[in-house]
């Protein structure tokens, strides 16, 4: 199911994820390890199960890797929020949240597109 050619969601999110691999690395400077690796867990597995759907074994496999991806979005969301609203924390600047809630709804509108499709099959 592979498809090679350029790709907005694949390209999107691994720019995201060098942008989240800076901001847990900021973190990681203060010495605040966990929440350091737990940004950078989410924050990198959104892409990766992304690029892992364009592999898909199948339609039903290509929506359940992008539901893992929304999963880890929705996850990482929480730890930036936390960073937001905690005084022991940097927070997030704007382009990275909104950057991220512009790939939450990128992401919600791939899986919802597929389901019909999957649906008219």
């Amino acid at each position: 199911m592979r498809n090679d050619k350029q790709n907005v969601i694949v390209d999107k999110t691994f720019d995201f994820s060098l942008n989240i691999i800076d901001f847990s690395e900021t973190i990681r400077g203060l010495n605040r390890f966990e929440m350091a690796s737990q940004i950078f867990r989410s924050g990198t597995s959104i892409g990766a199960n992304i690029r892992e759907a364009q592999n898909a074994e199948s339609l039903a496999d290509f929506i359940h890797k992008f539901k893992i991806a929304a999963k880890e979005a929705d996850e990482l969301e929480y730890w930036l929020d936390l960073c937001k609203d905690s005084i022991h924390y940097p927070s997030p600047n704007d382009r990275l949240t909104s950057e991220l809630k512009s790939i939450i709804l990128i992401i919600s509108k791939i899986i919802s597109t597929s389901k019909k499709a999957k649906l008219s099959n």
